[in-house]
C-alpha cells in the first residue's frame, strides 16, 4: 500500500471520528427509542432506516464507488467527475421513489406507521445531493466521516422535542428532512471551495467517460445492492411477514452488532482508495492467508464478549422487554468474524474493478438468505432470521474465498 502504518492509523483516526461520533448519535436515538416508546416503535424505526440504507445504492447505482475510485485516480479532473455523476444520481433519485410507495404499501403495519415510513423513507432520495463520495475518493475523510453525524444528530434532537412535546413520529420525519438539507449544504460549501483549488485544464476525461458509462456502473450498483441485500435483507423481510414487534427485537441486536463492527469499518472504508491505486502484484500481496487468519481471530476476540454480555447489554441498552432478543444477539455474534472477512474481500474486490464477481457472489448469498427467510420467518420469526444470516454469511465468504483464485492466478 502507499500509506505507512502510521498514515493509516491517522487516516482511520480522521475517517473515525466523524464516524464514531455518528455511531454514539444513532445507538442514544435508538436507545433512547426504546426506553421511551417500546418495542413497536423502534422496530417502525429500524425499519425504515433499513428502508432508507436499500434507497443510497438505489440512488449511486455503482456511482459512488466508481466516483470515489475516479477521484482517487484523477484528482486533477475531480468537476469533470462530480458533474457527470451528480446527474445521474439526480435522475436515480425520482426513480426510486415508487419503490418506496410500494414497500410501504405492503409493509405489515397500521396506517399511521406506514405513512410515517413512507414519508421518512422518501426523504432518503435527498441523498442524491450529497457529495460524501467525493470527499470519500479525494481522502478528505475528516469530511466524508463527520458530515454522517448531522442526521443521527438532529433525529436525537427530535426524540427530545417529542419527549416533552409528544407527536414523535411527525418530529422524526421533520428532523430527518433538516438533516439531509443540512448535510448536502455542508458538501456544496466545501466543494465550492475546493473547486477554486483544481488546476486547469483538466485530464482524463475520456476515462472518465469510458468508466461512467452505463453499463459498467449498473454492474456495480447491482453488485452493491446485492451485497447490501445479503446483509439486509431480513430486516425488510420481517416488515412484510412478521410483526413490530418481532422487528424491533432484531433491529436491536443488529443495532448491538454493528456497533461492534465500527471500527473495522472504518478501516475498510479508509483502504478503498489505496485498493483502487494498486497493481496486480500488490493486490497478490493483499490476500495473503495470515492476514485473513489475524482478521477471523480479532473477530472472535470481539465476538465473545457480545456473547457474554447480551442480556445485560440489551436490558440496559433498550429496556428490559429487549432481554427477549438475547438468543438472537447470540446467533448474530457469529456473524462477527465471518463480516470480518467478507467484508475485507468485498472492498478489494470493488476497489479492483471485480464488480462482476463480487454481484455473483452476492447475489447467491443473498438469495440463499431470501430463499431460507420465506421458510423460516412465517414459522419461527426473528429467530429463522437470525439463523439464516449465519448461514447465509458461510455461503458469501465460501464464494468470495473462490473468486480469489483468478487474482493469484493472474
Amino acid at each position: 500500500m502507499d500509506l505507512s502504518p502510521r498514515q493509516l492509523v491517522r487516516n482511520v483516526f480522521r475517517f473515525g471520528s466523524g464516524e464514531l461520533l455518528n455511531r454514539i448519535l444513532s445507538i442514544t436515538t435508538v436507545v433512547l427509542l426504546g426506553h421511551l416508546y417500546g418495542v413497536a416503535v423502534l422496530g417502525l424505526y429500524g425499519l425504515a432506516i433499513t428502508v432508507t440504507t436499500y434507497l443510497m445504492p438505489v440512488v449511486d447505482f455503482g456511482l459512488r464507488h466508481v466516483g470515489a475510485r475516479l477521484m482517487a485516480r484523477f484528482p486533477s479532473s475531480a468537476s469533470e467527475i462530480i458533474r457527470r455523476v451528480q446527474r445521474r444520481r439526480y435522475l436515480m433519485a425520482l426513480a426510486a421513489l415508487p419503490f418506496v410507495l410500494l414497500y410501504a404499501a405492503v409493509a405489515h403495519l397500521p396506517w399511521p406507521f406506514k405513512l410515517f415510513l413512507l414519508a421518512f423513507s422518501a426523504i432518503g432520495t435527498l441523498y442524491a445531493f450529497s457529495l460524501d463520495w467525493a470527499a470519500w475518493g479525494s481522502e478528505n475523510l475528516l469530511l466524508a466521516g463527520s458530515v454522517k453525524a448531522i442526521i443521527p444528530a438532529c433525529l436525537l434532537v427530535a426524540i427530545l422535542i417529542a419527549w416533552r412535546f409528544g407527536n414523535i413520529l411527525v418530529c422524526l420525519v421533520i428532523a430527518n428532512l433538516a438533516g439531509y438539507l443540512l448535510q448536502a449544504l455542508v458538501f456544496r460549501l466545501w466543494w465550492r471551495r475546493h473547486y477554486r483549488q483544481i488546476p486547469h485544464p483538466e485530464q482524463g476525461v475520456a476515462a472518465i467517460v469510458e468508466a461512467l458509462e452505463w453499463r459498467r456502473t449498473s454492474i456495480m450498483g447491482l453488485a452493491w445492492i446485492a451485497n447490501l441485500a445479503f446483509n439486509t435483507v431480513d430486516m425488510l423481510m420481517l416488515g412484510v411477514l412478521a410483526n413490530p414487534q418481532q422487528v424491533g427485537l432484531y433491529s436491536a441486536s443488529y443495532r448491538v452488532l454493528n456497533q461492534v463492527l465500527i471500527a473495522y469499518y472504518m478501516l475498510t472504508g479508509v483502504l478503498y482508495p489505496q485498493f483502487a491505486r494498486q497493481d496486480p502484484q500488490r493486490r497478490r500481496s493483499m490476500l495473503r492467508p495470515r492476514i485473513f487468519a489475524g482478521m477471523f481471530a480479532i473477530g472472535c476476540v470481539l465476538a465473545v464478549p457480545v456473547i457474554l454480555l447480551r442480556r445485560p447489554v440489551l436490558g440496559i441498552g433498550f429496556g428490559h422487554p429487549f432481554v427477549a432478543a438475547a438468543p438472537l444477539l447470540l446467533i448474530l455474534a457469529c456473524c462477527i468474524p465471518l463480516d470480518f472477512l467478507t467484508s475485507y474481500l468485498s472492498n478489494a474486490y470493488l476497489a479492483w474493478n471485480m464488480e462482476r464477481s463480487v454481484l455473483k457472489c452476492a447475489l447467491l448469498a443473498a438469495g440463499t438468505d431470501v430463499l431460507l427467510n420465506l421458510y423460516g420467518i412465517p414459522r419461527y420469526g426473528a429467530l429463522a432470521a437470525a439463523v439464516n444470516t449465519v448461514i447465509s454469511y458461510l455461503v458469501y465468504l465460501a464464494v468470495l474465498s473462490y473468486t480469489s483464485r483468478h487474482i493469484h492466478a493472474n
